[in-house]
């Protein structure tokens, strides 16, 4: 097994084995992690010879060390083999006494990561055969070689790492069992539990689809339990589980939200921590609210900019009962073959050797793959350049929340799950728009270098750059930011734009580990873990490789 070979040393395609190899890959990616958060301040360890760059580790050992491409200066070179046990060596030797809590949490992912990739390599040939047979379906209307239902392009898309945070395989407290069972990389299907809630708990917005169970009691409400979450609402005082399973459901690339049907979502509370210790799957009762609530602003927005290829996946009916482990939404599709932007890097079922973007590419764009992305990458920077510039705001829309529509020969991009969003209520104000009455008052800024910091982490670094330069065709990537800013010349927020993207000597980008997992929660001083920054990388947006022939 060796990982996959890409265009960029951070590109979020995982091994494809098991093994010492899994293991330095991970190792790898990890003290690349902490190089890039300088954790501990490892950076002062680096050291430069005549035989190169390399860091310097607690017990003597060099690493040599390469030029990275994204996100970083350096990174560990790839003919070096670590075991994890010397990277986590590294960060106990390193750490700070007050995160030891936090050593011990990220020590535990690590484990829990290399694990992930040991079933997932087991499962992994069994998985793409499965999705090989499962034919997409009708309504789609897309035929041919590489076709895949809405589900099978979200199991794809969790075959692909993060493209920057390195345990993101890690599911915390779960069993080898229950991460086969219940994990997308491995494509199963299971049914969900119910639980009745008293109604006078209960706050509801929208109808419920027709498939929802019955009440046997009306002073009850049946409220759907993933079955990770059951010991945890048994728990709950008041609230009756129900015995029998109901409902037959697969999950999605977010692994709390599973797919009812081929239009349908359902949207779980799940009693784990995804990228990072802090980063529970829970849902906090106000962030079904928030989230309708800025769909409605979005779609606000798309009234008004009627040239957007942009769809917006509806998030309206939801319900909770004030509690992190009781609520649900309902998220319905458009129709088309929807294609989650993190699967386009990964393996195509139908076609050995190849990835999801070249079999779409071969469908849509006459096998030009640079013509798909160059179309992906044009919709989604108008898309945000837009919001940004014209309406203050910055969508924390990475690749897991973004997807790729075909139908009736148009592509169009597809946003979901808005409730990390930031917006100005002066930028809004000026365009004629009401600020939405957000029950977490950390979605509202007036700072236009926070929105620019989410802009560059989320929209240009994850959802663009990551894709782009895992295909080999990172110049595509300034190309479209450029045309996308252009029509707005020299307005304020397009000048601030361009000089934190285009012109700006590097890029920022956001401690995922350090506030995530590893440092004191004290120490961090962030209102919000998931817009954390401190850390900054080159601006591969000035430097223009280009594309091989036929690629």
């Amino acid at each position: 097994m060796t990982p996959a070979t890409v265009e960029c040393d951070d590109a979020a395609a995982a091994p494809g084995g098991g093994g010492d190899t899994a293991e330095s890959y991970l190792a790898a990616r990890v003290l690349d992690a902490l190089l890039r958060e300088d954790y501990g301040g490892l950076a002062v360890r680096m050291t430069r010879t005549k035989d190169g760059v390399q860091l310097v580790l607690p017990t003597g050992r060099r690493v040599r060390l390469s030029p990275g491409r994204l996100y970083q200066d350096f990174v560990v070179a790839g003919d070096e083999s670590l075991t994890l046990d010397e990277v986590l060596g590294t960060l106990a030797g390193i750490a700070d006494p007050a995160d030891a809590g936090g050593v011990a949490a990220f020590t535990e992912e690590c484990r829990a990561a290399l694990r992930a990739y040991e079933l997932h390599d087991a499962h992994r040939a069994q998985v793409l055969t499965r999705l090989h047979h499962e034919p997409a379906l009708p309504s789609t209307g897309s035929a041919g070689v590489g076709a895949c239902s809405t589900v099978a392009y979200e199991t794809l898309g969790a075959f692909a790492d993060h493209p920057v945070y390195p345990t993101s395989r890690s599911r915390l407290g779960l069993s080898d069992a229950e991460v086969t069972a219940y994990a997308p990389e491995f494509a199963p299907s299971f049914a969900l539990r119910w639980a009745a809630v008293p109604i006078e708990r209960v706050t509801r917005s929208g109808d419920l689809p027709p498939w929802w169970p019955a009440a046997a009691d009306p002073s009850y409400v049946p409220f759907p339990v993933h079955p990770l979450t059951l010991h945890a609402v048994r728990d709950i005082p008041g609230v009756v589980v129900h015995d029998e399973p109901y409902l037959v459901v697969r999950p999605t690339l977010s692994m709390r939200t599973v797919e009812v049907d081929a239009r349908t979502h359902l949207k779980l509370p799940l009693a784990t921590s995804t990228l990072g210790a802090r980063n529970r799957r829970s849902i906090r009762p106000g962030t079904l609210g928030d989230g309708a609530r800025a769909e409605r602003l979005l779609r606000e927005v798309l009234l008004r900019e009627p040239d957007l290829d942009v769809l917006l996946a509806d998030e309206q009916t939801y319900a909770h009962a004030g509690h992190e482990h009781l609520g649900w939404m309902v998220r319905r599709l458009p129709p088309g073959e929807i294609v989650s932007v993190a699967a386009l890097l990964a393996p195509s079922p139908a076609r050995p050797g190849s990835r999801v973007l070249d079999a779409l590419a071969g469908r849509h764009c006459e096998g030009n793959v640079g013509a798909l992305l160059a179309g992906y990458l044009r919709v989604l920077f108008a898309w945000n350049v837009r919001l940004f510039v014209t309406y203050g705001v910055a969508l924390e829309a990475h690749q897991q929340n973004l997807s790729l529509v075909f139908g009736d020969g148009t592509t169009r991009l597809l946003v979901k799950d808005n409730d990390g969003l930031l917006a100005s209520p002066d930028r809004l104000l000026a365009a004629g728009l009401s600020v939405p009455d957000f029950a977490d008052r950390r979605l509202l800024t007036d700072d236009p270098h926070a929105l620019a910091d989410v802009f560059v982490t989320i929209t240009l670094h994850l959802a663009a750059a990551a894709i782009a330069f895992g295909a080999g065709h990172g110049e595509l990537v300034a190309e479209a930011l450029e045309g996308a800013l252009a029509p707005y010349g020299g307005h304020p927020m397009a000048r601030l734009l361009r000089a934190r993207t285009l012109d700006a000597a590097r890029l920022v980008g956001k401690s995922m580990v350090s506030a995530g997992t590893l440092v004191d929660r004290a120490r961090i001083g962030a209102a919000d873990i998931n817009k954390h920054y401190g850390t900054s990388g080159p601006n591969y947006l000035r430097r223009h490789p280009r594309r091989e022939a036929n690629q």
